[in-house]
């Protein structure tokens, strides 16, 4: 097997040359980074013997050494409402919180944000976190590149920008410069710019525009050349995918959410409201779709997905003639995705394949009966993409967990392992069928992403960009380790820690975890992550059932009915911790966002005496009515809706909202949600965090901190994203922590 391996990772962020060693910035901020990161540590981990464990009688959780803050929480009212649900009786304490805008529900979120300062604020050590916070997240980054025309389009953030701006490089060697700068739109900083396509010619780019974290954003073109905007704008919505035509003279997108899935075709020059319906099939509002075009722009073909789950089907189109979609294939029990090489269909599917395999079809002939298989499925291995580049296919795929990357030829024959020495998360990003030039990826918790610029025929790998490492990569160790759930399944767990680690069960421990939508959680960077290594504790991911580690069984294992064994696993995993000597229950932490945030959430209701504190982003929480609002009902058939007798059971048994026992010995918790969540609805946090303070008996904290502008999306420039990483940090380290950032509530 010929294996390749790519060239170190230290260095700058920014585009680079190949053969270019470690830059002095790098060198230079070193001892820099090390020397504050040395102040946080001494600070917030200090080296002293465990904590003793609590006499007899004591509460579950000790009051470690450290200042108890005096402000109490706010009493919120209790206006109960009571629905029958098939014939149960369902008390709703505060669904007066639900409607966002009433003045009451504004005044209670003033009064939240106030404790959570009061609190939060009044902690020793916060500007010695805010150092590590700014050392992490204030250094550059720079995305993939497109080429289209010779140019070379990207996102890079410069250390000290709040933003990321838009890129145009000038061939490989050329000079750069700024096309699209976000900073002069909003005073704050909280309207952000992505890249969405760029014409054939590299004359045209489309990129969306984003106010605060909504999920609706608005499409722009601007030219190239003189850096102004077409008068052409796509009003706020949410696009999926855009596309330009193959002539330049307009854009294919598709929209979902307010409206049935659709691909529409606009004109340049024209009225939006003249658009172009080019595809809208028998699907419902529940659906959403995702267009894939040829990179000659011929050929198209139109992904669904229902709700989260899929593609479930595969539609395509000669953009060249007039004629309907040619159905490729429509089987809500499988999921194809689709992709071109050239002018073939490459599908990876689970079609007969639950680890998926690779077939490629005609698109003049693209239906599941003329589909041949190319690469089949394998037991060890689950493939998770094929993208057509340089002649070739570069297939990513997951053995036991960890991501990795090959080159086929079209006759399915291996060329070449991409391959790391390091554990971590692989990507294959930018590059064409025509070109051999493609894009690679590498990241670790503790180390940004890398972009390196790979040749699909030789094999050779250069530098496109460097991180600044806010951290050396050698300081932390990441492995992974197999642990048993409570039905005996064998779950992965990724563990980062210092070399030195000692397994006495005193290391402040942070867990995290997902488990739901076939979504894949690897080793890849994170800024809580670094911080958290920095100052001493240890980092843990769970692999759980519901992600897509293993597969689509994998998955159906942590979906619908099967929801509990998501949290039996993390559970589990919290339990190996322990029983390992990594932590305790006193020092052991759990963070987690969204379908994450519901994981949290969940777990600290039914295992409360295995965690000392609790942070939920943007988290489902009031399961029975979570279908109601907002993205809602795209999520239907991951979690079920409480309309279904059967599924309003298994979603009552575990609704974090519905199982808080008054007087509950719970761990300190956190909540973050805001205004801008568009996907997640923010009323989950509110409602919880009234509920858990008034319930629980511990005695410790239940904060919500709730930002106006953020939402699922981001919408946070950097120094709000600091001010985050402050507030979970100094939360985390005072209630796990040991040393004289800790205390108790």
């Amino acid at each position: 097997m010929n294996e390749i391996r790519p060239p170190g990772l230290a260095g700058e962020c920014g585009p680079a040359s190949a053969g270019d060693g470690p830059p002095r910035l790098a060198r230079a901020l070193g001892p820099l980074l090390r020397a504050v990161l040395v102040v946080v540590a001494a600070l917030a981990f200090a080296t002293s013997a465990p904590a003793a464990p609590p006499p007899a009688g004591s509460p579950r959780h000790p009051q470690v050494a450290g200042p108890a803050p005096k402000p109490a929480a706010p009493r919120t009212a209790v206006r109960e409402v009571v629905d029958t649900l098939h014939g149960v009786e369902v008390r709703d304490p505060y669904r007066w919180l639900e409607d966002q805008d009433a003045p009451s529900t504004r005044a209670w979120i003033a009064a939240q944000n106030a404790y959570t300062d009061a609190v939060l604020h009044a902690l020793p050590g916060r500007d010695r976190l805010r150092e590590l916070a700014a050392a992490v997240l204030e250094r550059g980054s720079t995305g993939v590149p497109v080429e289209r025309g010779g140019r070379y389009f990207y996102h890079r953030r410069r250390a000290g920008d709040e933003l990321s701006v838009i890129r145009v490089r000038d061939g490989l060697e050329g000079d750069d410069r700024v096309l699209v700068d976000p900073h002069p739109l909003s005073s704050d900083h909280t309207t952000s710019v992505a890249l969405r396509d760029v014409s054939g010619d590299g004359a045209l780019v489309a990129y969306a525009m984003r106010a605060g974290g909504v999920d609706e954003v608005s499409i722009h073109v601007r030219e190239v050349e003189t850096g102004s905007d077409l008068p052409d704008v796509l009003p706020p919505a949410r696009y999926h995918r855009v596309h330009f035509a193959a002539d330049g003279r307009g854009l294919y997108y598709d929209r979902y959410g307010d409206v049935a899935p659709r691909v529409m075709y606009h004109a340049f020059g024209t009225p939006v409201g003249d658009d172009e319906v080019v595809f809208e099939g028998p699907y419902g509002r529940g659906h959403i779709p995702d267009t894939v075009v040829s990179d000659d722009g011929a050929w198209m073909a139109v992904q669904i997905f229902e709700g989260s789950y899929g593609p479930i089907a595969v539609h395509v189109k000669d953009l060249r003639r007039d004629g309907p979609f040619v159905t490729a294939i429509d089987d809500p029990a499988s999921e194809s995705a689709v992709a071109f090489a050239g002018h073939r269909l490459v599908f990876v599917t689970s079609r007969g394949a639950p680890n998926r395999r690779v077939m490629l079809a005609d698109p003049a002939r693209p239906t599941v009966d003329s589909w041949r298989e190319l690469i089949p499925e394998r037991d060890d291995a689950v493939i998770r993409t094929a993208r057509g580049r340089g002649g070739r296919l570069v297939v990513s795929y997951l053995q036991d967990a960890q991501p990795r990357a090959a080159v086929y030829d079209l006759e399915g024959t291996h060329v070449r392992d991409i391959a790391f020495d390091a554990a971590g998360s692989v990507a294959v990003g930018g590059g064409r069928w025509s070109s051999a030039e493609a894009f690679v990826t590498f990241a670790t918790f503790h180390v940004p992403r890398t972009v390196y610029r790979y040749d699909v025929e030789s094999g050779d790998f250069a530098v496109w960009a460097r991180p600044d490492l806010p951290v050396a990569p050698g300081d932390y160790e990441v492995a992974r380790r197999w642990y048993r759930s409570k039905d005996g399944t064998r779950v992965p767990m990724w563990i980062a820690h210092r070399p030195d680690v000692v397994l006495d069960g005193s290391n402040p421990t942070l867990l995290t975890g997902y488990g739901g939508f076939g979504y894949l959680r690897t080793a890849r960077f994170s800024s809580l992550a670094t911080a958290w290594l920095a100052a001493g504790g240890v980092y843990a991911l769970a692999n759980l059932r519901g992600g897509g580690e293993f597969g689509q069984a994998w998955h159906e294992a942590g979906r619908l009915a099967n929801k509990q064994n998501v949290f039996d696993d993390f559970i589990a995993a919290a339990e190996h911790l322990i029983e390992a000597g990594f932590t305790s229950p006193e020092r052991l932490a759990i963070r987690g966002a969204s379908n994450g945030g519901l994981l949290v959430a969940a777990v600290s209701n039914q295992r409360p005496d295995l965690f000392g504190a609790v942070v939920s982003r943007n988290p489902l929480l009031d399961m029975l009515r979570y279908h109601r609002f907002l993205a809602g009902p795209f999520w239907v058939p991951e979690y079920g809706s409480s309309d279904d007798p059967e599924q309003f059971a298994f979603l009552r048994a575990y609704s974090p909202y519905h199982n808080v026992i008054p007087g509950g010995d719970y761990p300190a918790t956190l909540y973050v949600s805001g205004d801008g969540d568009t996907r997640v609805a923010p009323l989950h946090a509110r409602k919880m965090t009234a509920l858990l303070q008034a319930r629980s008996g511990s005695g410790r904290p239940v904060l919500l901190r709730y930002h106006a502008a953020a939402g699922h999306s981001g919408g946070q420039p950097v120094s709000r994203r600091i001010d985050e990483l402050v507030d979970t940090l100094g939360f985390l380290l005072w209630q796990v922590g040991r040393g004289p950032a800790a205390g108790g509530g």
